[in-house]
Order: C-alpha cells, then sequence, then structure tokens
C-alpha cells in the first residue's frame, strides 16, 4: 500500500499475511510482553506507594471498584465472544457450506452503492472485487450506484464494459438531485422498489471505498437460507491506512475491538450496529415506505436544539429499524472487507473528528433504542446500550481521582496511578491481540488514550447532539446555525457541560474523601440566612 505524489496515485493491496499461533507469538513478542511487565514491576518496587495510605486509601477503594467492574464487563464480553467465534458461529458456517454445496443460490443479487468523488484506484479495485464476488458464485448481480458525480458513473461503466464484458452483472445509475449519502441511499431503495426486486432477494449495502474480500458475500448468503428469521447481518472490516502509522495503529487497534465487541453481541442474536461499509438485508423491509423515509430523514426532537436531521450515520438509522422491528442480527466474522482511509491533513483532527461522527451516531440513536426498552430486545443487547451511555462518565472518573489526588494530597499518587494504568491495559490489549493481526506494544496506550480521548468527545457532543460534521462527501456539516437562538442555544450547552463536568469533579472527590462535604452552618452562610 503506497502513496505516490505524482498524479495521487493509491496502489491499494489487500491483507494476506494473518500470522497466528506461534507465527504471532513468537519469541521476540514474548520477550517484550515479559520486559514491559518487568519495567511495570520496576516502577511498583521503586516508587513509594501510596495506594494503601490512610489519607488515599479510600480513593484506591473507589478506583479499585470502578476498575473491577469495568474489567469484569470487559472479560464478558471477551467469554462470550470466545463462544460464539469456537463453537457457535463454526456450526453456522458448516451448515452454510452444505445448504452451498447442495446448490442452492439466491436468486439475484444486488450492490447498493455509493460514492462520491473516490480516487481511481479505489474504485477500480471496489468494482473489480463486487465482479469477482458475482462470478465465484454464479448468481446474476446488479450495482445499484448512487452517485453524485459523473466522474465516478463513467469510471466505473468503462470498466465494467472493458473488463467484465463476459459477466451476468448490469449496472444502474441513480444520479441523487440532492446532496448527501442518505438521500443518494434513498434514491436507490425507490428505484429498487420500482424494479425487479423480490422480497427473498438480498442487498449488499456497502461504501465506494470498501474493498470485498474473497468469498466476503458468499459467506452471509447461505445464512438467510439457514435461518429465515435473519434480516440483517455486517461483516468483519480491516483497515487499509495511507497516512501516518499511528493513525494506522489507532484504526487496527478498534477494529480488534470491534471484533471482540462485535461476536459478544452477535451471541445474542443482535448487533448494536449494522455497519455501512458492507451490510447484507433480505429485501422485504428495505423496499417499505417506512424504511426508506427513516433512512432519508431520520431526525430527532431535541429539548434544546428542537427538529434536526441526522447527516451521517445511515447505518445506526437502518441498525434502529431493525432493531425495534424485533429481527434478528448476525456477524459474520469470516466474511472481511477493507476500509481504505485517506489521512489528508493532520492525523489528529481527523482523528477527533471521527470520534465527533462516531459518538454523536451513537449518541443520537443510543437513547431511543434505549427508550425501547428490554422488552423488545435481548436483555444483554438493552444493557449494552446503558453501558455505553454510562460508561462516557465513568471512564472520566479514575483520572479525575488520580489527577485530584496529586494536587490535594500528593504527587506520588499519579506516578503510582500511571502504572497501574500501563498495567491494566496490556492486560485488556492480551484480549486484543487475539483479534489482531499482530501484537503491538503500543495497544496499550493507544488503548488508554483511546479510551480517554472518546469519553471526553462524547460528553461534549451528548450536549450539542444537532452539531455534525462529515469530512467525506465534500465536508458536510449540520447544526452550525448563527444570530441569536443559535447563540443562546450554544450558550446553554456550554453551561450544561461546564455543569455537569463540575458535578463529576465534585461528587467523585466527596465520594472519595478528598473534599469535606459543606457544613450546614457554610450552606447558611452561603444562602443568607
Amino acid at each position: 500500500m503506497s502513496q505516490r505524489a505524482s498524479g495521487y496515485r493509491y496502489d491499494v493491496d489487500e491483507i494476506t499475511h494473518r500470522p497466528s499461533g506461534w507465527a504471532k507469538w513468537t519469541p521476540t513478542v514474548l520477550m517484550k510482553i515479559t520486559l514491559y511487565f518487568g519495567l511495570c514491576f520496576i516502577g511498583m518496587t521503586t516508587f513509594e506507594n501510596v495506594f494503601f495510605d490512610p489519607v488515599t486509601s479510600r480513593v484506591t477503594f473507589v478506583i479499585g471498584i470502578l476498575g473491577a467492574w469495568r474489567y469484569g464487563w470487559w472479560f464478558t464480553h471477551a467469554v462470550r465472544s470466545w463462544i460464539y467465534g469456537r463453537f457457535v458461529y463454526p456450526s453456522m458456517r458448516e451448515a452454510g457450506r452444505k445448504v452451498w454445496a447442495e446448490g442452492w443460490r439466491p436468486r439475484h443479487m444486488h450492490f447498493m452503492m455509493t460514492t462520491y468523488k473516490e480516487h481511481r484506484d479505489i474504485t477500480e479495485k471496489v468494482i473489480r472485487s463486487i465482479c469477482r464476488e458475482i462470478r465465484d458464485s454464479g448468481v446474476p448481480g446488479t450495482i445499484w450506484l448512487g452517485s453524485g458525480d459523473r466522474y465516478d458513473e463513467d469510471l466505473i461503466a468503462n470498466l465494467l464494459e472493458r473488463e467484465m464484458f463476459d459477466l451476468d452483472v448490469t449496472l444502474r445509475v441513480i444520479r441523487q438531485n440532492q446532496p448527501g449519502k442518505r438521500l443518494a441511499i434513498g434514491l436507490v431503495l425507490r428505484a429498487m422498489s420500482r424494479g425487479d426486486v423480490e422480497g427473498d432477494d438480498l442487498i449488499i449495502f456497502m461504501d465506494g471505498d470498501f474493498i470485498l474480500a474473497p468469498n466476503a458475500v458468499g459467506a452471509c448468503l447461505p445464512l438467510f437460507k439457514l435461518y429465515p428469521d435473519l434480516q440483517a447481518c455486517t461483516t468483519d472490516e480491516e483497515v487499509l491506512c495511507i497516512g501516518p502509522k499511528w493513525v494506522a495503529n489507532w484504526l487496527t487497534m478498534r477494529f480488534a475491538q470491534r471484533r471482540l465487541a462485535m461476536q459478544s453481541h452477535s451471541l445474542s442474536g443482535r448487533v448494536l450496529t449494522l455497519t455501512g461499509r458492507m451490510s447484507v438485508f433480505r429485501a422485504n423491509h428495505l423496499l417499505k415506505l417506512q424504511f426508506i423515509r427513516l433512512l432519508e430523514a431520520d431526525h430527532l426532537e431535541h429539548w434544546l436544539w428542537g427538529k434536526f436531521r441526522f447527516l451521517s450515520g445511515d447505518d445506526k438509522s437502518t441498525w434502529y429499524y431493525m432493531l425495534q422491528s424485533g429481527c434478528r442480527m448476525l456477524y459474520v466474522p469470516d466474511a472481511m472487507g477493507y476500509t481504505v482511509e485517506v489521512i489528508e491533513g493532520s492525523g489528529m483532527d481527523r482523528m477527533v473528528q471521527n470520534f465527533r461522527r462516531w459518538s454523536g451516531n451513537m449518541l443520537r440513536n443510543g437513547s431511543r433504542a434505549l427508550a425501547l426498552g428490554p422488552g423488545r430486545m435481548p436483555f444483554f443487547i438493552w444493557w449494552c446500550l446503558l453501558d455505553q451511555r454510562v460508561s462516557m462518565w465513568t471512564m472520566l472518573v479514575s483520572p479525575v481521582l488520580a489527577t485530584s489526588t496529586s494536587f490535594l494530597v500528593t504527587p506520588k499518587y499519579l506516578v503510582g496511578y500511571v502504572v497501574f494504568i500501563c498495567i491494566t491495559r496490556m492486560l485488556l490489549s492480551l484480549f486484543l491481540y487475539q483479534y489482531a493481526r499482530k501484537v503491538d506494544l503500543s495497544y496499550p496506550f493507544i488503548l488508554y488514550f483511546n479510551q480517554l480521548i472518546n469519553a471526553s468527545v462524547k460528553v461534549y457532543c451528548i450536549f450539542r447532539l444537532s452539531k455534525q460534521r462529515w469530512s467525506n462527501r465534500g465536508d458536510q456539516r449540520a447544526g452550525e446555525g448563527d444570530g441569536l437562538v443559535a447563540h443562546l442555544q450554544n450558550a446553554m450547552a456550554s453551561y450544561l457541560t461546564t455543569l455537569y463536568v463540575t458535578m463529576l469533579f465534585l461528587g467523585v472527590t466527596l465520594m472519595a474523601g478528598l473534599l469535606e462535604p459543606p457544613s450546614g452552618e457554610m450552606i447558611r452562610l452561603l444562602l443568607g440566612l
């Protein structure tokens, strides 16, 4: 994978090296991990242990209880993921292979693809991967292209005519007349509803920068024959990052987290997102006007921001529709695709932008999904939704306590806390390494800062749900109004953010005994009584 300055040519190659077992856990890797823990042990024994000092023991107790809960939750996901990956899904896969070997095939495959001024090399790679899946399956296919520019249309049409003339594939171009990915998808679905699409056909939703690995679609198709109640499944992803190495490490770490969580959720017959990069749907729900209108014009009524439409997050809207309809959804771990991330400009700016988009989409949809109640979904999934709302606050408790203790009691506590973070995040990373291509010692540090920045961005976004920015598709923005009303709304959002963060700080410091609660006499003086 390389970037050439001349003509901005991108050579995007699929990942073929996937070491496992001792090929991944080499003696060098084991030695590095041993050295890492050895340095942590030196840190624990060299510096004075103030964790159990009478003055700070209460702080340690609060951090310890919170940590036990969070790490217990992580361990629960790890066990569930192991059960799904080791026992549940393999039996599904074998049953699917048997169905396929017996000759079952879907009537038709429909690829719903949206793109907007994508890099030529990436688009060609994506189309070739789609055609390979059509050829390997022996099933006729149609590419429904939601396009916003003539350049993409001509590029794809010429490629199909030049290289795929012998393949049973049809290209249907639906040019959008208004900006936005949601409207592009809505126009495509409306065209499908008027076309030759039957309720049991399978529709593959995918982005214009998502490259299908061999058998990515083939691994999903038999599951819809095996399970008549299955309405959607989402797939594994790997990232091809054209940009700074630290951004690539951060993204690969996040995809390892995603695999662990997705397998855990799928054990309950639901997932927490049907990723827009690639998901496979049974057509019967997607052709309904209710589904199309939700996708096109999904919105939220908010007491502060009024009624506002969602900019990105179409995958969250499709997921919410399926969730409220009681549909079964699965994660297919061996259906692989490659997300191409081209980082142009500041990597940190792109990281924060992604967090704002992902966190905003999660918060906007999580509240209404949570409101459905545990009766509309498996209890574990409902509890995961609740945990998403709580964890953004609990993640901030331990750094607030450690920092406060270092200022109010002794700076040595912060040193001990850093060692504690190094140990615990490496223990968590040991789980993640099972789902990553390689063992990278940067994971513990990236994991902690990922959690810290993600929680901070969520706290910021929860009071500014209408503010949205999508750097792709022309750097679209929403909720950036001006005028008196907008200034008052922004002032209220800033006030609420300050209030809640202050309450968090005061609450945890009082709970840990770092601050004394005000006496009755002080309260009376403050109130002027």
